[in-house]
């Protein structure tokens, strides 16, 4: 999908890197990027992460490093309640340049080449690193440079996973932005119910052919892929929060077949839902 380019300079303003308090009633969906590494850290919330090509739910604690360029958001699910909170680290690659080139920092600099297509960060092996970014924005002076170097060394300690996939390729600028923002809201928002391409493409005017041909290039994946992708989010959360049977879930999702369900979860988790629910 197209994303947005997002200018934090007036944030930054004469600071040498951003890392402040975010505070909302809910996170909206902003499909964005921009040329600084981003380190963001859920303090409260749930809802859908989408960092490149990965789709994956969030919840309080989530932990997440963003490389340059790579297009990102956090989307609140409808059932939060009170404020969705997290605290937002933004520092460029001309910042870190003079820091990288001594041995010392050499961990700090294979983690950020990782970066590129986004880490997410084990919530249980974090601890000690949460505290240290929660305090990190009310610092000041050289202890707020050294308290975000002191960060990243520990994160390099810390597993993680790798977000979007190698074949991941970005869509920048605003051509088309509106178009394909349009439409994954849409996705987002009605994934339960049936949705048809016609539908879709209808959108944002397209034929049914183009749209396919569109959908694919900006977002790296299929319209039944990514639709799938959602729909097999929302299941994951339900199995977790809810006792609802198997087969509940997978109609309440938008699945059609309990067949089709268990198939396509397989695929995409590498599990049965049944052996996703026992073993979370």
């Amino acid at each position: 999908m197209k994303a947005s380019l997002e200018d934090i300079s007036y944030r930054k303003g004469n600071q040498s890197f951003v890392a402040y308090h975010r505070i909302t009633s809910h996170f909206d969906f902003n499909w964005h990027y921009h040329p600084e590494y981003e380190l963001t850290l859920i303090t409260k919330g749930r809802g859908k992460r989408l960092v490149g090509d990965n789709h994956e739910n969030f919840e309080t604690g989530d932990l997440v490093l963003i490389g340059p360029d790579l297009p990102h958001t956090w989307v609140s699910d409808n059932k939060t309640n009170g404020k969705s909170t997290a605290v937002v680290i933004q520092f460029s690659e001309k910042f870190m340049d003079g820091f990288l080139q001594n041995m010392e920092c050499a961990g700090v600099k294979k983690l950020l080449l990782r970066s590129g297509q986004g880490l997410h960060f084990q919530k249980r092996k974090t601890e000690t690193v949460l505290e240290m970014i929660k305090q990190l924005p009310a610092s000041e002076g050289v202890e707020k440079i050294t308290g975000l170097l002191n960060i990243l060394d520990h994160l390099t300690q810390k597993k993680h996973k790798i977000l979007a996939s190698p074949f991941f390729q970005p869509l920048k600028g605003k051509t088309n932005e509106r178009r394909i923002n349009t439409v994954c809201q849409h996705i987002q928002k009605h994934a339960a119910e049936k949705i048809s391409i016609k539908k879709s493409a209808a959108l944002i005017h397209l034929s049914e052919s183009a749209f396919c041909k569109f959908f694919k290039r900006a977002t790296g994946k299929t319209f039944s892929d990514y639709v799938n992708t959602i729909r097999i989010g929302n299941a994951c959360h339900l199995l977790i929060e809810s006792d609802k049977t198997i087969a509940e879930i997978a109609f309440a999702c938008g699945f059609e077949s309990l067949t089709y369900f268990n198939r396509i979860f397989l695929k995409k988790k590498g599990v049965r839902p049944k052996e996703f629910r026992n073993n979370t």
